[in-house]
């Protein structure tokens, strides 16, 4: 068994969970971060509004975005880093939201990623008054980084992954849910040309 997985983390441009303007990466092979990347990303049309409440969380506003790949164009490279790896997120509801919704506004398959939530795994790992990510990664040992940029966001998530496997005595993320009680859910296999018929 090996801890091989990778943290992913979307920032979005407004509300709506399509609106994926930057995702970052860490690749952890064996416990140890071997990669991470970031870049950002021009929302979905109709989802592609900056509201002033999610700039000013994450910096990102309309003009930076103007040029970056589309959520089509960068799928390909996502999917190239992730491979076959169990994804984890910090309440990775709302990033595996992200990439269903970002998928289904343009007609994209989304990966059946499997996928761990680290904040899950944080409660049931620390003693805090607060899991909210700087708080849960400063517990992990993972210090002074910059809270809401993606690529530093997914480096923090990886540490904290790291951590909780090391204190909970587990081998891959699959033993680490078990030995929590936290599940490893799956991505439903989307296809894009039945996905209008399947509404209910």
């Amino acid at each position: 068994m090996a801890l091989d997985f990778t943290a992913i983390d979307f920032e979005t441009a407004n509300s709506s969970s399509a609106s994926a303007c930057a995702v970052g990466l860490a690749r952890v092979r064996d416990g140890h971060v071997v990669a991470s990347a970031g870049w950002l990303i021009k929302p979905p049309p109709g989802h592609d509004a900056f509201f002033e409440l999610n700039t000013g969380i994450h910096g990102i506003r309309a003009e930076d975005v103007a040029h970056a790949a589309t959520w089509v164009e960068q799928l390909a490279d996502l999917q190239a880093f992730v491979g076959d790896d169990v994804l984890v997120a910090h309440n990775a509801g709302f990033d595996m939201g992200v990439l269903r919704r970002a998928c289904e506004a343009t007609d994209a398959s989304c990966p059946p990623y499997r996928y761990a939530c680290s904040l899950q795994v944080s409660r049931k790992t620390y003693d805090l008054a607060s899991y909210r990510l700087p708080l849960v990664a400063a517990a992990a040992g993972f210090l002074d980084f910059a809270h809401h940029d993606a690529a530093a966001d997914a480096l923090a998530c990886a540490h904290i992954m790291i951590d909780a496997a090391g204190r909970a005595g587990a081998g891959d993320i699959l033993e680490l849910a078990m030995l929590l009680g936290v599940r490893v859910p799956q991505l439903p296999v989307s296809d894009p040309v039945a996905a209008p018929s399947a509404v209910s």
